[in-house]
């Protein structure tokens, strides 16, 4: 009896292992909830301005090939009392320039964010220049923020009578903490009870398991993936908390991703990358190089001496054409990423033709992944 026990907890204890290695092994592939989905409201918005730069050492625009500079500069003078009406204006120190910046979620009134500046007219550099007053709007078209302050570029123009040295662009630029917040955007998170999570890379299973995470950290129902994109929190009956509470709870929990095979292919600079799902059925390749070559040798013909004829130049043109045949290679169904890449590399062949075998793969259903071109 005592050797039957004995046997049966020995047995369990070997189910448990092995059920617990795969739980070792997802969870060592796990990512934070926080690291893979958005959470509805706390996100940035863009903001946009047109403004003047000015202080510029005659790199600015040239007033008569920027107009709207022109009109930008007297309309500034005459708010400030400066009247220029019919008078000719002549400054290559001012610049028309557009100036971005992202507003953050839960950006208070008065507080400061970065900015960035961009010529819009012919200026050949903005250093040393220093933007104006300039109202940075919303979508809404209402202003959120202030900008004013040195910029700072992140390149150099040096040029003399024969030649220019440039280096990075010097008609763009940043000034940092240079935009003063002035209207906040209305959203309490606090007083929500229900949030959506969005996420990053969307997929039925991932959103479905991270249902399935914040419902059992919780212990009730809490979550319920509305679609491939979506994941929607509920604040529980009986929470000790608000939103915020349940969110910084959960955002820790860690979900093992998913993603669809894919291969992802540049074909500009030959840069090949697979996902850790992509597989392949068995299949056979051939694949043949031909490679012609051209020269061009011009010979010069002199004239025969005491004769009448003229130097000349004839053409002279050495085509070759070479072809390298490679014999039918087996590439082995694979299992796992490490075989299949094993497979390729043994056709020892370049990345921009591994580009084309892959495709041709494709076209005969025996690779089981998705290609996307850049």
């Amino acid at each position: 009896m005592r050797m039957r026990l004995l046997r049966y907890a020995l047995a369990a204890c070997v189910s448990a292992t092995l059920a617990f290695a795969p739980a070792m092994e997802a969870a060592a592939a796990a990512a934070r909830i926080k690291d893979i989905v958005d959470f509805e409201g706390i996100r940035e918005n863009q903001l946009v301005g047109y403004g003047l730069v000015v202080g510029l050492n005659g790199t600015g625009d040239g007033l008569n090939n920027s107009p709207f500079t022109k009109q930008s500069l007297q309309s500034m003078l005459e708010r400030l009392g400066v009247n220029t009406a019919g008078e000719t204006v002549r400054t290559a120190n001012v610049a028309a320039v557009m100036v971005t910046a992202n507003l953050p979620p839960f950006g208070t009134q008065g507080s400061r964010i970065d900015v960035s500046v961009s010529a819009l007219g012919d200026a050949n550099s903005l250093q040393g220049g220093t933007l104006l007053v300039t109202p940075l709007l919303g979508a809404d078209g209402e202003v959120y923020a202030i900008a004013q302050g040195p910029v700072l570029i992140n390149g150099f123009r040096a040029e003399g009578d024969a030649a220019t040295i440039i280096s990075g662009v010097p008609t763009t630029g940043r000034i940092s903490s240079g935009a003063l917040i002035e209207r906040e955007i209305d959203f309490r998170l606090g007083s929500q009870h229900s949030l959506r999570l969005a996420l990053r890379n969307p997929d039925l299973t991932t959103a479905r398991r991270i249902a399935l995470s914040i419902n059992d950290f919780i212990g009730v129902p809490t979550a319920v993936p509305e679609d491939p994109a979506t994941v929607r929190v509920t604040l529980p009956a009986g929470f000790n908390g608000n939103i915020v509470d349940l969110l910084t709870d959960i955002e820790q929990l860690m979900v093992q991703t998913d993603q669809p095979a894919k291969i992802v292919i540049d074909e500009n600079s030959g840069i090949i990358v697979m996902g850790k799902d992509v597989r392949v059925s068995t299949v056979a390749v051939a694949q043949s190089n031909l490679t012609v070559t051209i020269a061009e040798n011009p010979q010069v013909v002199q004239p025969n001496p005491l004769s009448f004829g003229v130097t000349a130049v004839e053409p002279n043109t050495d085509l070759d054409v070479v072809e390298t045949n490679s014999n039918l290679a087996l590439v082995n169904e694979s299992i796992t990423l490490q075989e299949l890449v094993d497979g390729l590399n043994a056709l020892g062949i370049a990345p921009r033709d591994l580009i084309a075998i892959l495709q041709a793969i494709k076209a005969t259903g025996a690779l089981q992944a998705e290609i996307e071109v850049l």
